[in-house]
């Protein structure tokens, strides 16, 4: 695609493309670490801090039988373990072992440098200017993070719109 024909895409045939060229760095990224990309969300979004078994399942937009299954793949691994909830003895928590915090943190790593690198042909401004589009677009839709920033307090947020926003 030319510079001209970048110019003509629509919003939504340029987020399409663009989830396309995302979906294809999470998935590369996940084969070099010996990941699924539903195992390589798992754990970044357990990276943060356990989570609850439905919790979990609202995050990832699936039932908590596809969790129970997602779960008892990476907890063979050695990569998560679940817990009983005190005062709930049918409710689990599910947290990253010490070797999963090291694969999510890997891994992270990893996809957000290559993501870094799609932007770097534009001008500063113009990525500082994505970065807070994104950062309102992503509020407006209360999605929730991938990647918390807790569970990596010393990275940039790279949609952080002002520096007191960052950790």
């Amino acid at each position: 695609m030319t510079t001209g024909e970048a110019a003509d895409v629509s919003v939504a045939a340029g987020l399409l493309r663009l989830s396309f060229l995302v979906q294809g760095v999470f998935a590369r990224a996940s084969e070099r670490h010996d990941l699924t990309p539903a195992q390589a969300r798992l754990l970044c979004i357990l990276a943060g801090g356990p989570r609850g078994m439905a919790e979990v399942a609202g995050l990832l937009g699936v039932e908590k039988a596809a969790v129970t299954g997602l779960v008892d793949r990476v907890e063979r691994r050695g990569l998560a373990e679940r817990t009983v909830v005190p005062g709930d003895r049918r409710a689990l928590r599910v947290a990253v072992t010490g070797a999963g915090q090291r694969a999510a943190a890997a891994f992270h790593g990893e996809v957000s440098a290559e993501l870094d690198e799609i932007v770097t042909g534009l001008p500063p401004a113009e990525r500082e200017r994505f970065g807070r589009s994104l950062a309102r677009i992503i509020d407006a839709c209360g999605a929730a993070p991938v990647f918390p920033a807790t569970a990596w307090p010393d990275a940039p947020d790279p949609l952080a719109t002002e520096p007191a926003d960052r950790p």
